[in-house]
């Protein structure tokens, strides 16, 4: 983030603080959290008010897993790691249940269901099944399309589920007894001492134990060590009108995790997506400006799969995912700063992964436990 000298003068206050999570969202407010619950005292600073980026401009889908099928995952990241991240997913929505049954945070567990657009994608479910059940996770396969709506398979995950996002970022931060400083750009981080980061922010500027790094999308402009890391890009939803009745009972996602949808807790209809065929415009951007050819993709989705529903839609958004170089979350510490680490890179997963993450990325910082298949150093050119 930039901030113009105007802005910020340099004679901004200094206030001394412990353990310094910088963004406010699904993944910083665990990290403030597992921080307190390691005893020390905590601040998150964010740009603009807690959970309003990406952590509650998504679907709400609690969803165990990766963004590609499982046999995929293993041959691209090998059979021990991918067993280690599925394991780390279904760790995370357990710590979210948690959180979701202190606070009363609206959810439902649905289930999840992987649905296969092409006879193609069919096979490769098929696959993905026999490889989860081989490995003990509980699915079920479906050879046919158990919605009715013209798929040709699905794998259908019954523990999975979807929750209000936006409130399960406040019930995390509630639980974590945080002070939040809001509306507060961070533009400068450096380590000058072994014990002392200094963290030059728009209000105050602060000098921190411990800093702790939880901007996804946005982390190469806060730092350039994130820049070829960690690539923004956008995604896109719509929600129609109330309907009379649910036309979904599940968590529906498809075209390899391309197209996604579900009703929500007022019984709208919510559909996400469409970026498939419109990459280079949906990628490396911060702006969240909802764009034209992607909405009608998914105006095109809404009347192709879901012909009954006459409800205008009522509400079109986006939201800015981080996605990392290998499609893996990243936890370790910038160079030359051994205080500040950093947990981001969630691809659009953040649900999946964030607080075990987070969790994996404060132990690490604290007591310099190795974070396993999320560690940083994974990547080549990693300094």
């Amino acid at each position: 983030m930039t901030v113009s000298i105007w802005q910020a003068d340099g004679s901004q206050p200094v206030r001394e603080v412990d353990f310094l999570v910088i963004g406010a969202g699904l993944a910083g407010a665990a990290a403030g959290y597992f921080a307190a619950q390691a005893g020390r005292t905590v601040v998150i600073t964010e740009s603009r008010s807690p959970g309003l980026g990406a952590s509650s401009r998504n679907a709400g889908f609690m969803i165990t897993g990766l963004d590609t099928y499982y046999h995929h995952a293993i041959e691209r990241y090998g059979h021990a790691r991918t067993r280690e991240l599925w394991t780390l997913s279904k760790h995370t929505l357990n710590l979210w249940r948690r959180f979701i049954a202190a606070a009363d945070v609206p959810f439902r567990q649905t289930g999840s269901m992987l649905l296969a657009e092409s006879r193609e994608e069919a096979s490769d479910l098929e696959a993905a099944a026999r490889a989860m059940a081989a490995d003990g996770i509980d699915c079920i396969f479906h050879p046919g399309d158990p919605l009715g709506r013209g798929y040709h398979a699905a794998i259908e995950q019954p523990s999975d589920g979807m929750v209000q996002p936006y409130d399960l970022v406040q019930a995390v931060i509630a639980a974590s007894g945080a002070e939040i400083v809001g509306d507060n750009e961070v533009y400068r981080i450096d380590q000058p001492t072994a014990d002392v980061v200094i963290v030059r922010t728009r209000q105050v500027t602060f000098q921190a134990r411990y800093v702790i790094i939880c901007t996804n999308a946005y982390s190469g402009s806060l730092h350039p060590f994130f820049i070829d890391k960690v690539i923004p890009t956008r995604a896109q939803c719509l929600v129609t009108e109330p309907l009379p009745e649910p036309v979904l009972n599940t968590c529906g996602y498809s075209d390899y995790g391309y197209m996604y949808y579900r009703m929500t807790f007022d019984n709208r209809l919510l559909i996400g997506g469409g970026r498939k065929r419109n990459k280079a415009l949906e990628g490396n951007t911060t702006d969240d400006r909802t764009s034209d050819p992607v909405q009608g993709v998914l105006d095109a989705y809404l009347r192709t799969r879901f012909p009954e529903v006459a409800a205008p839609v009522d509400r079109r958004w986006s939201g800015i995912m981080g996605f990392s170089a290998d499609g893996v979350p990243l936890v370790g510490t910038l160079p030359g700063m051994p205080s500040v680490g950093f947990a981001v890179g969630f691809t659009g997963h953040g649900l999946s992964f964030g607080a075990g993450t987070a969790e994996r990325a404060v132990d690490h910082l604290l007591t310099g436990a190795h974070p396993g298949a999320l560690h940083v150093g994974r990547l080549p050119w990693d300094v």
